[in-house]
């Protein structure tokens, strides 16, 4: 099994469970916020973002 099997047995999971994948996606952007002290928040919101973009089949190519 290699890294892009992988990709997409984690793409099929994410798609069967899309509420639990977005509280994931919440709940890492909190912590991140937390720990920095929300000084970064609008850059982890983005990355929040990115991340449900790509999730939903979205830019296969990561922002520069």
């Amino acid at each position: 099994m290699g890294l892009g099997d992988i990709v997409n047995k984690a793409k099929d999971l994410a798609a069967d469970h899309p509420d639990k994948v977005d509280q994931g996606i919440d709940k890492a952007g909190d912590a991140v916020d937390a720990k920095t002290g929300g000084q970064h928040a609008s850059q982890v919101d983005k990355a929040q973002d990115a991340v449900r973009d790509r999730l939903a089949g979205g830019d296969q190519q990561p922002p520069a």
